[in-house]
């Protein structure tokens, strides 16, 4: 019965098109009237020590940085080298899409800024250029997912909070996943671009990929200061997102001269909007997630998967198949905050390691970034690219089918994860 009450007003506020937040807040006042213990202070309270978590400072920081690094010069820099580098292949601007966006997510961690500033950037040159605009922004689209996955993501430093599993170390097991995730991509381009008709082709100019060098080395830094950073120990994740804002305005401000002084208000007004909705969410969802264990719903859906706890493998099948269907329905953060008070105590009993999981999940969940019909990072780039959605669902097939294939290659073989973490720690 308590499942019922649970996924009954969860959905029943959802469908009356209340935001999702606001959703989970009902669920779990429905939750405690349930179970005989409503008491408003005991919410106000679980809202606030919800929030009121140090990892969680990285959050703001880190969308702040994302700002900055637009604004400063950074990204356009970025995309110059990557362009410099591979450009004059036969589909060149593909793999600068990807060579950007995998070091753009390296810094700020958000699948929906970066998509939204490498789309920005790189959809126009690829349509002047003569490329399928709806392909192209399919794949730029699979490329902005990288970022919840590689460090520093913001997906994993919730799911860090809310599961009680080390940050640092979910950053580090995802470093390798992430970069797995750009190359997969690069060979699915690959065959992609073989059909690529009437695409401009330049020649390698070494001169310009120099300049391109020198001219962005301040960018290409950064993500190495943040994963050597912590790598060594020299910061928190917390901490190295304030690194990360100092660097980027330094840079963009004294370095590059492109970051105003007048600009800084208005950046940080979006980074406080974009981090407010963020921890709100976090809030309205540690609420039900306390009263989750409170009414033992781990347990309940613990014992539907009893016959699978026995064999890891299979387990994290079946786990990886839920996390899809329910992807297409919610967005990233609210499914990381839903599922993972319910979904920790099995994998707990199962004996898989928190950490791996964690990986596999968030993974899991940045895909659901581009199943339809929710869809987010779909959506960015639809309106970037001016593309109807339903021409660039059909240009980011071919990247969903083979990242979706990449993370059940993991599940199959934990170790592509698990081995290179180890050597990172």
């Amino acid at each position: 019965m308590t499942i019922v009450v649970f996924i009954t007003s969860l959905l029943g506020a959802m469908a009356f098109g209340m935001p999702i937040a606001f959703s989970l807040l009902v669920c779990g006042v429905a939750l405690m009237i349930h179970l005989g213990n409503f008491d408003t202070q005991i919410l106000a309270q679980t809202m606030l020590e919800g929030v009121n978590n140090y990892p969680l400072m990285a959050v703001p920081f880190f969308m702040l940085a994302g700002e900055l690094m637009n604004a400063g010069g950074l990204s356009k820099r970025i995309v110059a080298v990557a362009d410099a580098m591979v450009g004059h292949v036969r589909g060149g601007l593909g793999y600068v899409a990807i060579i950007a966006a995998t070091i753009v997510a390296s810094i700020s961690g958000s699948a929906v800024a970066d998509t939204a500033a490498v789309a920005a950037l790189l959809i126009p040159m690829m349509r002047n250029a003569g490329y399928n605009v709806p392909r192209a922004a399919g794949l730029i689209a699979a490329g902005g997912i990288i970022a919840p996955v590689i460090p520093p993501s913001i997906a994993i430093v919730v799911f860090g909070v809310v599961a009680q599993v080390s940050i640092t170390k979910l950053f580090l097991a995802g470093l390798f996943p992430g970069i797995m995730m750009a190359l997969t991509l690069t060979a699915t381009w690959w065959l992609c671009a073989r059909k690529e008709p009437n695409v401009a082709v330049r020649r390698f100019d070494a001169g310009e990929l120099g300049k391109a060098l020198i001219d962005g080395v301040w960018a290409l830094i950064l993500p190495v200061v943040i994963i050597g950073g912590m790598k060594i120990g020299a910061f928190t994740p917390t901490e190295a997102a304030v690194v990360a804002v100092v660097y980027a305005l330094v840079v963009g401000r004294f370095v590059y001269g492109e970051l105003r002084v007048r600009q800084l208000p208005d950046l940080a007004l979006k980074a406080i909007k974009t981090s407010s909705t963020v921890l709100f969410l976090v809030a309205c969802a540690l609420v039900s997630a306390w009263l989750i264990t409170i009414a033992n719903i781990p347990a309940q859906v613990a014992e539907l998967l009893d016959p699978f706890v026995d064999n890891k493998i299979l387990l994290m099948f079946v786990i990886m198949i839920l996390v899809i269907i329910v992807g297409t329905a919610l967005d990233l953060m609210p499914t990381v905050l839903i599922m993972t008070p319910i979904l920790m105590p099995i994998i707990t009993k199962a004996g898989i390691d928190p950490v791996y999981f964690g990986v596999m999940f968030i993974m899991n969940n940045a895909i659901g970034l581009l199943t339809p019909p929710v869809g987010t990072v779909l959506n960015v780039v639809a309106g970037t690219a001016r593309c109807s959605l339903d021409s660039v669902i059909r240009g980011v097939w071919p990247f969903l089918l083979s990242l979706t294939l990449l993370m059940f290659l993991f599940v199959l073989f934990p170790q592509l994860v698990m081995v290179p973490a180890s050597w990172l720690r």
